[in-house]
């Protein structure tokens, strides 16, 4: 018996990373402007995400994505993709 198994969707997020002071993790910082729902102001807001970096390649500064996986830990369930642009 073949069995076709075809993995879900998995979200991916771009962000810049803010911390790399752990062992194969890394903090990324996703930011995005909403618009307030009663003064329709634009407001910046920050989701921080503990992310799998296998090779400890990134560093802070750089801008990632990141996709989701399975719980590696307590608070960490993404994997660094690719570095898209390295810090200066």
């Amino acid at each position: 018996m073949e069995e076709n198994k075809v993995r879900n969707l998995r979200k991916e997020r771009i962000g810049i990373v803010v911390s790399n002071k752990m062992d194969k993790s890394i903090v990324v910082a996703e930011k995005k402007k909403v618009k307030h729902p009663i003064y329709g102001k634009f407001v910046n807001k920050t989701t921080k995400y503990h992310v799998h970096d296998e090779t400890n390649d990134c560093n802070e500064g750089d801008t990632v994505r990141i996709m989701e996986t399975r719980p590696l830990s307590k608070t960490k369930c993404w994997r660094v993709v690719e570095i898209i642009e390295r810090a200066k």
